[in-house]
């Protein structure tokens, strides 16, 4: 029993620990965001109109902004080949964590349609409050123009609102397509609306530029809730004759004589005094600090794996073997492999976004420089795919025929070595 749990350690041990500190930082962001909007002076009055769906909402905001920069980063392939066969990255366990990157994708984008329904629900909470508890004292701290406005005007003609909307159905499509069923049925589904995350991020950025919440500047000049005796904020307050003294500039009209002056505002001991009206500020987007980086790395890498498809790769010859199995042979100046690395096999005539990975069953040596991969037909891009390739098929057929240096559909094909620097090329 000993050396199972050993080798799980062994194996597993690194996965968990970081999946812990994941689910740690989740918790701590989440948990920091909602106290700061629960207790926060600065958010004191937008607190008493909107209650816990201010808190929730920007808590669970916290926690996208973090997942939504993190998920990007698995997809980075050029850099994890390079991070892996670094010699920096000596430790086995470090490697082997890299591996799992595809993993900790798919828990991120989870974690992203999980709290975007949290998010959503909250702030339809918020947009409700805003119409309900539609405050005159203060105008610039409102979102909705009167008391009782209809809460779909700040869904639906708002920049934050539709921007939200619109991400919220991009975000359906994204989420429903990656089921394994959808992936397997028609995976150009699943491709092209995965694809949809240049627009999602797009939106984010755009969401988050409409200034809807704001903070007080003005803490020190007016404290949370303080008593200001200027008439500024409310036409019709009265001021205690206790104050006439305190604050004679201020002083309009004299506390009326059939009521007795309270006591609390004689001492002074409950409330604090302020002589300006609250300020109101939009806090700055900090969504793009958390999207911007890692969205501009994966931009520059799609377009470092474009540039690199244009060197020339000569397929050599295509053999049917029985099963539906396809073997492909090729041949690139100076490419390097070695056995257990794979390719991404890119072909713009079948799929101008599509792309699929295929272990090396060939890999080139001193004397030859032929490279190979077997494809089982199993899906419609293999399919298609084979179509192009031979375009004669016969189902029946066990093997073909080698053809020397015939012309084939002109089609990509990217080497990611999981040890070694990453080669990427261009087959016409």
């Amino acid at each position: 029993m000993a050396p199972s749990w050993r080798s799980w350690l062994a194996n597993e041990g690194s996965k968990h620990l970081f999946l812990f500190f994941w689910l740690s930082l989740n918790v701590w962001f989440f948990w920091k965001t909602f106290l700061l909007y629960y207790q926060g002076p600065q958010y004191y009055y937008l607190h008493q109109m909107l209650g816990l769906g201010l808190c929730v909402s920007r808590a669970s905001a916290s926690v996208l902004n973090l997942n939504c920069c993190l998920v990007l980063l698995p997809m980075c392939r050029v850099l994890l080949a390079f991070l892996r066969g670094s010699q920096k990255v000596a430790s086995k366990k470090t490697r082997r964590l890299l591996d799992k990157s595809k993993t900790f994708h798919v828990t991120c984008g989870v974690t992203i349609c999980v709290f975007s329904v949290l998010h959503v629900a909250a702030h339809l909470v918020n947009a409700l409050n805003f119409s309900e508890n539609f405050n005159e004292d203060f105008l610039a701290l409102n979102a909705a123009n009167y008391r009782g406005e209809d809460p779909r005007n700040l869904l639906f003609a708002t920049v934050p609102g539709l921007t939200g909307v619109i991400m919220v159905l991009v975000l359906f499509l994204m989420c429903t397509a990656s089921t394994y069923a959808i992936r397997v049925s028609n995976y150009d589904i699943f491709w092209y609306t995965h694809n949809l995350f240049f627009v999602f991020y797009m939106l984010l950025m755009l969401h988050v530029s409409g200034g809807v919440l704001k903070y007080q500047t003005n803490l020190k000049e007016h404290p949370p809730g303080c008593f200001n005796p200027n008439k500024t904020l409310r036409e019709n307050m009265t001021v205690p004759k206790a104050f006439e003294e305190t604050f004679p500039d201020y002083t309009t009209e004299p506390f009326p004589e059939d009521l007795s002056v309270p006591e609390p505002f004689v001492q002074n001991n409950f409330m604090s005094i302020c002589s300006e009206e609250p300020t109101f500020q939009s806090h700055f987007p900090e969504t793009w600090f958390w999207i911007s980086g890692p969205l501009c790395l994966y931009c520059v890498e799609r377009l470092y794996r474009y540039i690199r498809s244009n060197k020339p790769v000569t397929i050599t010859s295509v053999i049917s073997h029985p099963s539906n199995v396809l073997e492909v042979r090729m041949v690139k100046d100076d490419f390097k492999a070695r056995p257990g690395q794979y390719v991404i096999l890119h072909c713009p005539r079948v799929s101008a976004l599509e792309s699929h990975p295929f272990t090396l069953t060939m890999c080139p040596t001193d004397t030859k420089a032929t490279f190979g991969v077997h494809l089982k037909v199993v899906g419609d891009w293999t399919e298609r795919f084979r179509d192009l390739l031979l375009l004669h098929s016969n189902q029946d057929t066990e093997i073909l025929p080698i053809f020397q240096q015939r012309r084939y559909p002109n089609f990509c094909c990217l080497t990611i070595p999981m040890s070694a620097k990453q080669e990427k090329s261009c087959i016409s």
